[in-house]
């Protein structure tokens, strides 16, 4: 029998045949030489991101020994791109793209002003990177399809066609730099529930997620500021005290992670990184994802289950605990008032939580809003793909 995924593979193929699709854009799910994805033998265009440590116990321990595994969707003569590389990395790729005959391109992040005052849909400076491949593969396979005349194709990198601005200013994806606010929580001015997803699991993509977090943060907090002192509705005394209000909110990480992930490279990026930014964390909240209750078969959990295995979490929090002991005195991330009522928890810590599911996390930050009016609290969710799915199941009506 094939994987779940190998069969997912098969059956997204048959459905691409059977509608007839006119393109078909098939991202790598892990790796790429042995990829279920890899058994086209004559694609039009191939692609290869920015690369970074993760699957390594699949894909191997150093950028060289990755980017042969992400190399080996590359075919003979056939075009392919990608972006600046750590040396390591582009000397695979090289090597890989001439054994092939392929001619191998890099290609420069978009330059913003392409897109006529406007920004990309997805948030995040890296996205700019992704944006500038995304454009090079589109535009190499209109070109060879017929679409797109070569004169014009080089006029891209001036002037892009309309179809591909309002393409890449309206592109959206669940799960990375998105900000859902809880819709089980009154709307008021200061006193909000926020969360910002991204499914970042890599030291590399951490990094991005933590600047990403903590530049939204501050553009949010300065936007409602504004929007308050702008509103002519409201008297000096009141927009005063709302003043005083928006200037006080809490940071909350929630987090999970697979096993196979190495949580002394991901958490002390993250952590940096937002230091960098001023942006400490209130409490780091450990959870398992809903998926270890909803597994199929009779030894099923539920919610309830007390028997759930948190000996991952627990390991997550005593390297949280150990880093925060190791920045004593270089942040102002000491536990508040506002967090109080942790008996819900499993494992409370000075700087960290531990819950034993998603739920009990959720009704515990409601609790939270409910009893503290003036503090918006705004929650980064991050480390699983799955932990983000889970949360929006939960938060949005």
């Amino acid at each position: 029998m094939p994987t779940f995924f190998h069969f997912l593979a098969l059956l997204a193929f048959k459905i691409f045949s059977e509608e007839q699709v006119d393109v078909c854009i098939m991202e790598v799910g892990l790796g790429g030489k042995y990829d279920a994805t890899n058994v086209v033998q004559k694609p039009i265009v191939c692609g290869i991101t920015s690369l970074g440590y993760d699957h390594m116990e699949i894909l191997g321990n150093t950028l060289g020994e990755i980017a042969g595994e992400k190399a080996g969707i590359l075919k003979h003569r056939i075009p392919a791109f990608t972006v600046t590389q750590p040396d390591e990395a582009m000397d695979v790729l090289k090597e890989k793209a001439s054994q092939l005959n392929v001619p191998l391109q890099v290609t420069s992040p978009l330059d913003a002003k392409l897109l006529n005052g406007l920004k990309l849909g997805l948030e995040g400076e890296h996205q700019y990177v992704n944006a500038g491949l995304a454009v090079a593969l589109c535009s190499t396979w209109m070109n060879i399809n017929g679409h797109l005349e070569e004169s014009h194709l080089k006029q891209i990198q001036h002037t892009l066609p309309e179809q591909f601005i309002n393409g890449l200013t309206t592109a959206s994806l669940q799960g990375r730099a998105q900000i859902v606010r809880d819709e089980h929580v009154n709307n008021k001015i200061s006193n909000e529930l926020v969360f910002f997803l991204d499914g970042a699991h890599s030291p590399e993509s951490m990094e991005a997620c933590a600047k990403w977090f903590s530049l939204a943060i501050k553009d949010q907090n300065q936007t409602l500021f504004h929007q308050i002192a702008d509103n002519s509705r409201f008297s000096n005394k009141v927009v005063k005290t709302h003043q005083s209000e928006t200037q006080k909110s809490a940071q909350i990480l929630l987090f999970n992670c697979m096993s196979v992930r190495d949580p002394q490279l991901l958490l002390p990026h993250l952590m940096k990184t937002c230091a960098d930014h001023g942006v400490y964390f209130k409490k780091a909240l450990f959870v398992p994802g809903l998926s270890m209750y909803h597994k199929i078969g009779s030894h099923a959990l539920t919610p309830s289950d007390s028997n759930i295995d948190l000996s991952w979490q627990f390991t997550l929090q005593r390297v949280w605990e150990n880093l925060m002991q190791g920045n004593k005195g270089k942040n102002n991330s000491a536990a508040s008032e506002e967090l109080a009522g942790m008996e819900m928890s499993v494992s409370n810590c000075e700087h960290s939580a531990v819950f034993s599911s998603l739920p009990l996390v959720i009704n515990w930050l409601r609790d939270r809003v409910q009893q503290n009016q003036s503090t918006r609290f705004q929650v980064l969710v991050t480390g699983s793909i799955h932990l983000i799915g889970d949360v929006l199941k939960l938060v949005k009506k």
